[in-house]
């Protein structure tokens, strides 16, 4: 008899997993900031304020996270991404009137940006990976 998983769903699992870590990676990077508990790549992300919290994770000196408005939504978004961009070469993916037109964010895009925030701190050295 075959052992192991089916080779079918060795590659489905293999999005799921990575997206389990990603998830879990930014509601790690985020606990204890105010206003910010990751459960998703939607919701969670609307206000702003957990991209905040995950560049001010990386870089507690590049602005002052206690003074951001869960209602101040244009800013928290522009902040973070300018945050990305200039501290982590990190290409802004996402258009911060677009986030603000939508009452949630596009969970696909939300992951692809932070998918790319990832790639871009791994390279800087910010983020350790464990070798295969």
């Amino acid at each position: 008899a075959a052992m192991g998983p089916a080779p079918h769903l060795k590659r489905t699992g293999g999005t799921a997993a990575v997206k389990a870590m990603l998830l879990e990676w930014c509601r790690a990077r985020t606990r204890g900031y105010q206003h910010v508990d990751v459960q998703n790549f939607s919701g969670s992300w609307g206000s702003g304020l957990a991209f905040c919290a995950l560049l001010h994770s990386f870089f507690p000196d590049a602005f002052d996270y206690g003074s951001l408005e869960p209602g101040a939504r244009r800013h928290n978004f522009a902040l973070a991404f300018a945050t990305a961009e200039e501290r982590a070469g990190c290409a802004p993916l996402l258009e911060v009137e677009d986030l603000v037109r939508l009452p949630v964010p596009d969970a696909k895009c939300v992951y692809t940006y932070l998918q790319e925030l990832y790639r871009c701190l791994v390279a800087k050295g910010l983020v350790k990976t464990k070798k295969r």
